[in-house]
């Protein structure tokens, strides 16, 4: 996930940081977040960069349309939206689906599906087993339409999308929890990277909070790298979860104008 999703509240309650300048520092962390451990992440094989270039179409036009939406609606709604897309991304992480166990010799399906016109399917490799592990790719245009709405979420409230991102790829296209934390961290950086421009652009950048935050996010992501390869992907998938509910209660709260941690 951007760790920007935690880091504009810290800042905000904690720091005594403006709001513009908090976004913009988290700009920059979700950029060193995803630089940091990209290319652990590619080392590895669990990125799929195809399904990274195919979804940020979508996740970018989303973006687009919430900048052009912004202030229309109040904060209190759209703390309520995000509350009740992340209940639901909970809701859907926790429900058992059975995979199908593909075998090691190349994946057959059918030619006129999207993802194998675009070539997606793919596999990535699992130390636990001790071989690859295939996967196919499935409902590519759900998984567009989610990402479209993970991006116009995103730039409505002014955070990373990894959150929104994460869930959708595991339940519309199906993906390995790891593949889709993997690929989610690549996309962010390429998304954050337009934005930090415009920022920049505007002065909204603070190197005196942009750069201790952007250091820290490096050493976090590094750690999680590592974290990620070596956790089986239930425990993960758990792990998740709980994160959804914690942030899930923290939008509730801002809704209804309770602020934790917030300075008078």
């Amino acid at each position: 996930m951007a760790s920007g999703i935690f880091i504009v509240p810290v800042l905000v309650s904690f720091g005594g940081v403006g709001i513009r300048t908090a976004v913009a520092a988290s700009i920059v962390s979700v950029i060193a977040c995803s630089c940091g451990s990209a290319a652990a992440f590619l080392r590895a094989g669990l990125t799929n960069i195809r399904i990274a270039i195919v979804l940020e179409t979508a996740t970018t036009l989303g973006a687009l349309t919430g900048v052009f939406l912004g202030g229309l609606l109040p904060p209190s709604v759209l703390f309520l939206l995000f509350a009740a897309i992340l209940l639901l991304s909970a809701r859907q992480m926790l429900v058992a689906r059975q995979r199908e166990a593909a075998p090691a010799a190349p994946l057959e399906a059918d030619s006129a599906d999207w993802a194998t016109v675009l070539k997606l399917h793919s596999s990535y490799p699992e130390g636990s087993l001790g071989r690859p592990v295939h996967y196919r790719v499935h409902r590519v245009p759900l998984g567009l339409a989610l990402m479209y709405g993970a991006g116009l979420i995103s730039a409505l409230l002014g955070i990373g999308s990894g959150v929104l991102k994460i869930p959708a790829m595991d339940t519309a296209l199906r993906l390995p929890i790891k593949v889709s934390s993997a690929t989610s961290n690549f996309m962010i950086g390429v998304t954050a990277a337009a934005s930090g421009v415009a920022y920049f652009a505007l002065g909204d950048i603070n190197p005196l909070v942009a750069g201790p935050v952007a250091i820290g996010s490096v050493i976090g992501a590094l750690l999680g790298a590592r974290f990620l390869m070596a956790v089986s992907g239930e425990r993960l998938r758990l792990f998740f979860v709980v994160v959804l509910l914690v942030l899930a209660v923290q939008m509730l709260l801002e809704a209804f104008g309770m602020h934790l941690g917030r300075r008078s």
